[in-house]
């Protein structure tokens, strides 16, 4: 241990911290307004879906309690508890490359964190959204999506890893702008290949059907100058009953997803604003915004990881004796969530800023009232509570608690 283990420490208790308080001021304040629905939701929303959602808000800050203890502890193993040195040895035992050395150890330490992770994953799906009556996933589902991802992951994962661990050897002190370079790349290039080639594995999406709703949106579309490859509804029902929208790819590879819920809850007018809201989000260049924040912020770790990466003391103090390239990137990715937790409040303000503005030009392409709806009605069928806690839902929430979003719409309606 060294002056960096006090360090890595102190942020680590300091973000768990905050985690627990954020997180018992939240209950506690869902809890004691579930006796009302608030009154901008008054003969919106019925009682008894108010107390739905403040039971399952409630529960999911819970089961994040849960889980973040076995995380810290998994962490304090991995790291200070000399785990990750006893694989690295074991693998360095064999003999082979820096190269192959790293790419195995890496993976290794990918699918038992995923093992780990497994039993946590199950509850969600089948203790937690069952008992809310979200749940529609099958254990063969379940389980065939632990193979698919797995598969996906390990085809494009492992080379790019392999060439990630070859670029941070050969590539002399710049490595990171490099590594940078290739990743922000590979970055662009799964945006694009994502709808057509990835999201099919999992789901299976049919054009929507002729009539006055696929009229309605390639009318909006058309007037807005927004060109996609077309418009689908996804299966969504097959894994929960939660319903969503969304805008997917990059470039000529755009796609409008429609999970097949959303069809069933909303009407034609309140899934066209629906669908304008999202489109604001890209006339209003918030994903290019969102692109270029996150391609600075991974340049800045680079930079700073091509810093760490010469530093004795740095794997020192996080119970490592052989210090490696491929270690030092472990490391890094393992360690920043204790430190980047508290820039977690102005992504939330940034996001929310987002959604407010992309509300704004929905208003402006279809009614505000028709959006209103669409929201009341997702609130109800998502079970989002509408009473979160002030200082919680500032700390976290990437969308507006629902009273003041809904004040906001009203305003542009009137």
């Amino acid at each position: 241990m060294n002056e960096f283990t006090y360090v890595f420490l102190f942020a680590l208790a300091l973000s768990i911290a905050v985690q627990l308080l954020l997180g018992w001021k939240h209950i506690s304040h869902v809890r004691s307004h579930s006796g009302k629905v608030p009154d901008a939701f008054e003969g919106k929303i019925p009682l008894e879906a108010h107390q739905k959602a403040a039971a399952y808000t409630q529960a999911k800050v819970k089961t994040g309690f849960f889980e973040l203890l076995p995380a810290t502890i998994f962490l304090m193993i991995w790291t200070l508890g000399g785990a990750l040195q006893y694989l690295d040895n074991n693998w360095r035992s064999l003999g082979l490359s820096e190269l192959w050395t790293g790419t195995a150890f890496l993976l290794s330490v990918i699918v038992i964190m995923s093992l780990l992770d497994l039993p946590m994953s199950a509850y969600r799906t089948f203790c937690l959204e069952q008992k809310f009556g979200f749940n529609k996933m099958t254990l063969r589902i379940f389980i065939m999506d632990i193979i698919k991802n797995t598969t996906v992951g390990f085809l494009i994962g492992a080379p790019l890893l392999v060439l990630v661990l070859w670029i941070m050897n050969v590539s002399g002190e710049l490595w990171w702008l490099y590594v940078w370079i290739t990743w922000f790349g590979f970055s662009l290039f799964m945006m694009w290949a994502y709808p057509s080639f990835i999201a099919p594995l999992f789901n299976k999406f049919k054009p929507l059907e002729k009539g006055e709703l696929r009229d309605r949106i390639e009318n909006l579309l058309k007037r807005n100058g927004f060109t996609s490859n077309g418009i689908f509804v996804m299966d969504g029902s097959t894994r929960s009953t939660h319903g969503n929208a969304y805008f997917t790819g990059l470039g000529t590879n755009k796609r409008i997803v429609f999970f097949d819920t959303l069809i069933d809850e909303l009407s034609h007018d309140e899934i066209e604003a629906v669908l304008a809201h999202e489109l604001g989000h890209f006339k209003c260049n918030h994903i290019k915004k969102r692109m270029a924040v996150m391609g600075a912020l991974s340049l800045a770790g680079l930079a700073i990881l091509g810093w760490l990466i010469k530093l004795p003391w740095f794997y020192e103090g996080l119970g490592i004796s052989t210090p490696s390239n491929y270690m030092a990137l472990l490391l890094f990715v393992m360690i920043s969530p204790a430190f980047t937790f508290f820039l977690q409040p102005i992504f939330s303000f940034t996001s929310r800023k987002h959604e407010f503005e992309a509300d704004d030009f929905a208003a402006g392409q279809a009614q505000a009232e028709h959006l209103i709806h669409a929201l009341v009605n997702l609130y109800k069928e998502n079970a989002n509570t509408l009473t979160p806690d002030p200082m919680y839902s500032a700390f976290y929430d990437s969308h507006p608690p629902a009273p003041v979003r809904i004040a906001h719409l009203s305003e542009k309606a009137s």
